[in-house]
């Protein structure tokens, strides 16, 4: 995540937070990011830098999560201008943290149970 960390900026999500400023000057639209696909939106395993996500969603709609707790990053590498957002509810309900393409967040996903991929 060498290329994530240098623009890291806080914000609070529930237990907490930690997002990126967007795009480095390495990673331009349309591909990789850290081992994440262009289109998709990646979770990488807990205290772990990236190099392989663990979970890779590709399909627009909710995602609900399954033993993922602690601090994990989390990238969308969409395209188009999608968002994702972090729901502390299954099935896409009560999202409160929206992330723009290309940008990650760093997020305590314990009270996190899904994640939506939401058109432009």
């Amino acid at each position: 995540m060498r290329k994530i960390t240098r623009a890291v900026t806080a914000m609070a999500f529930a237990a907490g937070v930690v997002a990126t400023g967007g795009l480095t000057n390495a990673q331009a639209a349309g591909s990789s990011w850290d081992g994440c696909p262009s289109g998709a939106v990646c979770v990488y395993a807990q205290d772990a830098e990236a190099v392989t996500p663990t979970d890779v969603y590709w399909s627009y709609g909710a995602h609900n999560l399954s033993n993922q707790v602690g601090w994990h990053w989390v990238l969308n590498n969409q395209t188009g201008g999608a968002h994702a957002r972090l729901c502390l509810g299954s099935n896409g309900t009560n999202c409160n943290y929206d992330m723009a393409a290309q940008h990650g967040v760093r997020a305590d996903l314990t009270p996190v149970n899904s994640i939506t991929l939401d058109r432009p």
